[in-house]
């Protein structure tokens, strides 16, 4: 039986821009694989409605998961809900039980939310809340969708919160093994390994140090014997270099 699938979908004019590097993707990718669900699409999109629900509908389609990121906040260009809500079809509003979360969170801080901070209270109809203990403010999950926060400290809150509810897989693993030469001299030898073994995925990563170039080659894989096997080969082509 094959692993869940997922796709996330970076939302923000300034991660295009180059104005904020991107960290969510890097976090999720690496929590989806040690829980064995399979991260298959990053798409980044500008805070445009029509783009962002056009975006969400193609890949809630084709993934089990789509994990988003950004546009949740309390500012004109925070429309990520409301595209959601479209791409769904549903309404969407200030709901009580997320304005009771944001409004504790204030008030723990001495502080009560504005009218435009209450934004971040409004969810999807028919939306469960994602539990935000950073800031107070919750993500949502609505179908096969999870809204979560582009800050990168809250995204990872809400992740944890969120992945062990969710139905996962086997963990992938991955094993490496160095070759002290370049890609051209093992593209042979890699190449005839790929096409002898489908069960295992095979990465080739060419690296520098002084004046040495070299290959790291990595595999993975979800059977540990597999694995083991496709190491064992890739030292045996290894050995024949020399």
């Amino acid at each position: 039986m094959s692993n869940p699938t997922a796709a996330i979908l970076v939302i923000g004019d300034e991660i295009l821009s180059g104005r904020t590097r991107e960290a969510n993707a890097y976090h999720l990718a690496g929590e989806l694989t040690r829980v064995g669900i399979d991260l298959a699409e990053i798409r980044v999109v500008p805070d445009d409605h029509d783009v962002i629900v056009e975006a969400l509908n193609a890949l809630r389609a084709r993934y089990t998961h789509v994990f988003t990121s950004g546009g949740i906040g309390p500012t004109h260009d925070d429309i990520t809900a409301d595209a959601v809500a479209a791409a769904f079809g549903v309404s969407i509003d200030v709901r009580a039980d997320a304005r009771a979360l944001l409004e504790e969170a204030f008030a723990a801080r001495g502080a009560t939310p504005t009218a435009d901070q209450l934004r971040m209270a409004r969810i999807p109809d028919g939306a469960r809340l994602i539990v935000n203990r950073v800031s107070g403010a919750p993500g949502f999950t609505i179908g096969n969708v999870h809204v979560m926060a582009g800050v990168p400290s809250i995204f990872v809150a809400m992740l944890g919160a969120l992945l062990p509810t969710l139905a996962a897989g086997v963990p992938i693993r991955s094993r490496e093994v160095r070759f002290e030469v370049g890609e051209g001299r093992i593209a042979t030898g890699l190449r005839q390994l790929v096409e002898e073994m489908p069960g295992v995925s095979f990465g080739s990563y060419p690296f520098s140090e002084g004046q040495l170039r070299g290959t790291n080659v990595v595999v993975r894989g979800t059977d540990e014997t597999l694995l083991d096997d496709a190491v064992a080969r890739l030292e045996e082509l290894r050995a024949s270099l020399h």
